[in-house]
């Protein structure tokens, strides 16, 4: 896995620019502005404005703003992810494995010791895409290969040691 740039891998909602949208339709409102109208001018679909009207009728401005956080803390505090990101940046052998491939198990422990929560080999791959990773193939030949060695053992030894047909040959 390579490191890239550090945005999330999907975009975040802007819930404070959900909010100033939810209070200028709360203004067009009291100007009596219709829905439709409203709909138009911040282009948004007219459910989600008769939505909003009906909460501005019941508590005013106080029904249109933000309910907060939307869905489940994340396990991982920022902090924890900058660590770990550190400890994949110094490669999996500086952690005691015994190559330089990361995959989703060694992740997975990886986070485990640095952080002490543990996360399913399955979804370490959501942990790597909010710091901005993503799966890397390995290189289909090794670095080291010697071409030279590959076509004397093809053109020489090789056929040396194949198995040729039986001298006697049925006629």
């Amino acid at each position: 896995m390579k490191t890239q740039t550090l945005q999330p891998y999907r975009p975040r909602r802007d819930f404070a620019g959900m909010e100033r949208r939810r209070l200028a339709a709360a203004k067009l409102f009291r100007h009596g502005v219709a829905q439709a109208e409203v709909a138009r001018q911040l282009g948004v679909s007219r459910q989600a404005v008769s939505v909003w009207f009906a909460a501005w009728k019941r508590r005013g401005n106080k029904g249109l703003a933000a309910a907060g956080r939307a869905g489940r803390k994340p396990r991982l505090a920022s902090s924890q992810l900058q660590k770990v990101e550190a400890a994949l940046l110094k490669g999996p052998r500086a952690h005691g494995f015994d190559a330089d491939l990361w995959s989703l198990p060694r992740i997975a422990e990886l986070i485990a010791r640095q952080t002490g929560v543990r996360y399913h080999p399955g979804h370490v791959w959501r942990v790597m895409r909010e710091l901005g990773w993503s799966a890397q193939k390995p290189q289909a030949k090794a670095r080291e290969r010697d071409e030279t060695a590959i076509h004397h053992w093809k053109t020489r030894t090789w056929p040396d040691i194949k198995k040729k047909p039986a001298a006697t040959a049925r006629s």
